[in-house]
């Protein structure tokens, strides 16, 4: 993350003895990123984070994508995607390349063990439900509209509240997440025309130590197989930690828009930058204010990246045929715009109330064989008057 933070008991320098009630020393971990010229974080555990007692595979991490098909707009309807599972299992996946790919989600249970990747970031966008992210930095509750910021490494599990209908949208980036660093000045902090601030940003507000022996599970996605590692003592006994690396949340309502006279690009909506993508945060806002503007956006055309926009509540004023959770997908190079109608139809309104979320990739993005189900195949003819 950009900002210093800190959980628990730690020393008053690093690297010094930190010994615990029954004497022992407490066991010193640094996690970082870009090799040790990142950000990082060092957490203290009462055990070694590094005694592993057993580890097989337990699945692969391919995903099916569809033959070579003709390039065109793309509409999905997950609505009503499969419900079922906890908060990996419940995945599917619906658009990937190499730098990201985007599931859905509907869980409907908590996960038995841990979890983590090696590869990159993940960012569980909260469209329904309410419960807790469990991790060894501490104790985040979410809520809908959250984006849950999970850093490369991080050990977590999803706990959803009991009878509480959950969905996702999942980010699976390989490489790491970021706020635009054009709303950072040099020392990491938001500047004054950011969208967003460290006002907004939820750290872990509550660290929970464990100290038990039996036999514990962590999954681990790395290299194309999901490993299991079974540990001898509870994989979240940290005691106190510190740094700027830890898993975050900020919620969609806290982001703050940006409006002018005339029809705002999309890069004003950017919420975090990727490796190869980026994503922006639509929420309601007021018109432009040009006595002429025309307020729905103009046609247009994507030449260097693919985009992405999951729809999450709203009316949504350039499309017809949009529903709750809906996924459209626009290649690169090919013209889109509004629906017929819609932007003359837009003149002299004066406010949005659509909500939804957008990723932009800079590669091409191939869509799984799980989404075809839900794909409505007329929608590249829905321009047609």
């Amino acid at each position: 993350m950009t900002y210093y933070y800190k959980l628990g008991n730690i020393p008053h320098k690093r690297h010094v003895i930190f010994r615990q009630p029954n004497g022992e020393l407490y066991q010193e971990e640094v996690m970082g990123i870009h090799g040790f010229a990142g950000i990082q974080s060092i957490l203290y555990h009462i055990h070694p984070p590094t005694e592993i007692h057993h580890v097989d595979v337990v699945g692969s991490t391919c995903i099916e994508y569809e033959e070579q098909t003709a390039v065109r707009p793309r509409h999905f309807f997950t609505a009503g995607a499969p419900a079922g599972g906890d908060a990996i299992s419940a995945r599917v996946p619906m658009l990937g390349n190499s730098d990201v790919v985007l599931y859905v989600a509907r869980p409907d249970r908590a996960m038995e063990y841990w979890y983590k990747r090696a590869e990159g970031d993940d960012v569980l966008f909260i469209h329904e439900g309410t419960g807790v992210l469990e991790t060894q930095f501490g104790v985040l509750r979410y809520r809908p509209g959250d984006y849950l910021v999970i850093p490369n490494g991080v050990i977590w599990r999803v706990l959803p509240d009991e009878g509480v209908d959950q969905r996702m949208f999942v980010i699976e980036a390989y490489g790491h997440i970021d706020p635009p660093q054009r709303y950072l000045n040099n020392y990491g902090q938001f500047l004054e025309h950011s969208p967003y601030c460290e006002r907004d940003i939820r750290p872990p507000d509550e660290l929970v130590t464990y100290d038990e022996e039996g036999e514990f599970e962590v999954r681990v996605k790395a290299r194309g197989v999901i490993s299991r590692y079974i540990y001898k003592y509870h994989p979240l006994d940290v005691v106190g930690w510190d740094g700027h690396l830890w898993p975050w949340a900020f919620n969609i309502e806290d982001f703050e828009p940006i409006v002018g006279r005339v029809h705002q690009p999309p890069p004003v909506h950017q919420t975090f930058d990727g490796p190869g993508f980026v994503v922006c945060s639509f929420v309601p806002r007021l018109f432009d204010f040009h006595p002429e503007a025309i307020p729905a956006p103009y046609a247009h055309s994507n030449v260097d990246s693919d985009e992405v926009l999951y729809y999450v509540e709203g009316n949504f004023m350039s499309r017809r045929g949009i529903e709750v959770a809906s996924i459209t997908m626009h290649p690169n190079g090919i013209p889109h715009g509004p629906h017929p109608g819609m932007y003359e139809g837009s003149i002299g309104k004066k406010e949005t109330l659509e909500l939804a979320v957008m990723v932009d990739t800079f590669k091409p993005l191939l869509v799984a064989k799980a989404a075809l189900p839900m794909e409505d195949e007329d929608y590249v003819y829905s321009w047609i008057p």
